[in-house]
């Protein structure tokens, strides 16, 4: 191990001032509370870009504990209290990286922004992994991820056939503006709508991952475009704000809806048909892979450069097959 008991008790110090000082930064306090003994089980820190109110990153999470219990290792998961708050982010990475954890697992907020912070993990010696989202630095040892480029693409097509035959106009609801996710994600649906007949794309408009923003932003979209005819949405956020938006407004059905992710809320969007469907990701095998990989690394095994957790459409004509229940609700059962 490259951390003393001392040097992770004063890192876990550090993160919970940091989340005293101004509630942006989350802990696992119950877990950190375990995490001050003195054995030699690998010690990970795991950076997630949002924490509060989101399943996907709860998802995560799970999927992080799964792996941490069954490779033997103490994980602490942290991240900002607002997806948007990049500046939280980066302190917890250079906070981490300071005090010299086993591993660092991070879900970077901004492509570029977050560059540096990686470049001083890498320098430390730390093996860095990134889940979710990439950062533009060469120091990762690995990059565990849906590929967004194709998700987009999916979701994009799936947007084309709703509009075969009307074409019309179509707005991207994104979530926070320099994200590698959120960057790949257009492209795919941009790439996608190109090639549509009579498909225009209006916009791209971010709910900085907030659903209150992605509702009234819609509303506002309803107003400007009264021919609107389909809105994709990026995320869990970006999706359901848009959803109940049209629901309020009596366009479900007149405005297409395909997004992204499967929180409860889309679940039932879909079921009212007021969702037309929703690329489904697989956040537990994101954080699940991302603590194994970490493990494997710190052990000075081989890891893959790059692993694609995989994505589904799912619709409403396909959203009680097994399969996609066992996508939809990956908890259920056990």
């Amino acid at each position: 191990m490259t951390t003393g008991v001392r040097g992770w008790g004063r890192l876990l110090t550090l993160l919970l001032a940091l989340a005293a000082a101004g509630g942006a930064v989350y802990c696992a306090t119950g877990r950190l509370a375990d995490m001050g003994g003195g054995s030699d089980r690998p010690r990970i820190v795991v950076i997630i870009k949002e924490s509060k109110s989101m399943e996907f990153w709860q998802v995560f999470e799970s999927g992080a504990e799964a792996a941490a219990k069954e490779f033997e290792a103490d994980i602490a998961v942290i991240g900002p209290g607002k997806e948007t708050d990049v500046d939280a982010q980066i302190a917890m990475a250079e906070k981490a990286a300071a005090e010299r954890p086993d591993a660092i697992v991070l879900a970077a907020a901004d492509y570029n922004r977050l560059a540096p912070a990686a470049e001083t993990i890498g320098k430390l010696g730390i093996p860095l992994i990134m889940a979710d989202s990439a950062v533009n630095s060469d120091r990762p040892k690995s990059f565990i991820a849906t590929d967004n480029v194709a998700a987009g693409e999916k979701v994009g097509r799936l947007m084309a056939e709703q509009l075969s035959a009307t074409g019309g106009k179509v707005a991207v609801m994104s979530f926070v503006q320099g994200s590698a996710s959120q960057i790949d994600r257009e492209r795919g649906v941009r790439n996608a709508l190109e090639k549509a007949p009579g498909v225009e794309v209006v916009g791209t408009f971010y709910s900085d991952g907030i659903e209150r923003k992605a509702y009234e932003t819609t509303l506002e979209l309803l107003k400007e475009h009264p021919d609107l005819k389909g809105i994709v949405g990026l995320n869990e956020a970006s999706s359901v704000g848009p959803g109940k938006a049209l629901r309020d407004a009596g366009a479900a059905g007149r405005v297409k809806l395909v997004g992204f992710d499967s929180s409860v809320e889309e679940v039932k969007l879909l079921e009212e048909g007021v969702m037309q469907g929703t690329i489904v990701q697989r956040p537990f095998n994101m954080g699940y892979l991302g603590v194994k990989t970490a493990v494997q690394a710190i052990r000075g095994e081989k890891v893959p450069k790059t692993i694609d957790t995989g994505s589904v459409i799912i619709t409403k004509a396909n959203m009680y097959e097994d399969e996609n229940q066992k996508l939809l609700f990956p908890f259920v059962g056990e």
